[in-house]
């Protein structure tokens, strides 16, 4: 298969994103190789929220995100709750629409860690659509490179929390040092095995950071604790949901410091 390149030589990629540390730091790391060049994101939003499909993170803060790293975001939105067949159609689609947009761009670049699993499914799914897969991060020791991520100037909070596998009252923290510190040993310090998700506001892919609000965390499917960020320009009552009560957590968690309401800001 050939490989697409600009008038420079370099390879074009486009990169899938969630919104999350994983495809923030893949975008970085791209961006130091010099034979390659990210023209696009592309991200798929459940059409009844808004919503990136697995974080959860907001359609304006996706933009927002794309904005601050100067790429065009390309948005795809699927069905909530459908199966690997209709995403993928989704996903064909919107491949389909890149390389009409950049004639001959045949890769797209993901951030997974170390499921062979989920990294063979999309090799094999877009190589019957002729397109390539690149993976930079994979095989990455997640202990070391969660401190990486963290050393390196990304700023991140959990957006998502798996309450079958950590307490719900993670929900909201900041992705930082204390965080690590505190995971269980059995979570991995990215969450690759779906522990926990995260919405990113800073780093060095980004121009400048993103100015977000905390909003309530709510319980979802009865099974995820997901804590809402917003703008922090979003609109007044009646049109987000900062004042929605917490749910309540299996226990104590004393990393957990940060009020309803409050901000981060660049």
């Amino acid at each position: 298969m050939s490989r697409v390149h600009t008038t420079s030589g370099r390879r074009q990629v486009i990169l899938a994103w969630s919104g999350g540390k994983d495809s923030a730091w893949t975008l970085h790391v791209l961006r130091q190789r010099r034979e390659v060049e990210v023209v696009a994101l592309l991200t798929t939003v459940t059409a009844n929220d808004g919503r990136s499909s697995m974080q959860g993170v907001r359609r304006e803060i996706l933009r927002a995100q794309a904005a601050a790293a100067g790429l065009p975001l390309l948005e795809q939105d699927i069905v909530a709750g459908g199966d690997n067949a209709s995403y993928d159609m989704a996903m064909a689609r919107a491949l389909q629409q890149a390389a009409q947009r950049w004639p001959g761009l045949n890769t797209a670049a993901f951030g997974d860690l170390f499921l062979q699993d989920i990294r063979d499914y999309r090799v094999q799914r877009l190589a019957a659509l002729d397109w390539e897969v690149m993976t930079p991060l994979f095989d990455a020791d997640t202990p070391v490179l969660a401190r990486q991520m963290i050393d390196g100037g990304l700023r991140a909070s959990l957006c998502c929390v798996d309450t079958t596998q950590l307490d719900a009252g993670f929900a909201g923290h900041a992705f930082d040092h204390g965080l690590l510190d505190a995971l269980p040993a059995p979570v991995d310090p990215c969450g690759e095995n779906g522990e926990f998700h995260t919405c990113v506001w800073a780093g060095p892919m980004f121009e400048a950071p993103l100015a977000l609000t905390r909003g309530a965390t709510m319980l979802r499917d009865g099974r995820f604790a997901c804590t809402d960020w917003l703008p922090a320009d979003a609109p007044g009552p009646g049109q987000d949901r900062r004042n929605t009560p917490l749910i309540q957590s299996r226990t104590c968690v004393d990393v957990i410091a940060t009020p309803v309401g409050a901000s981060i800001a660049g």
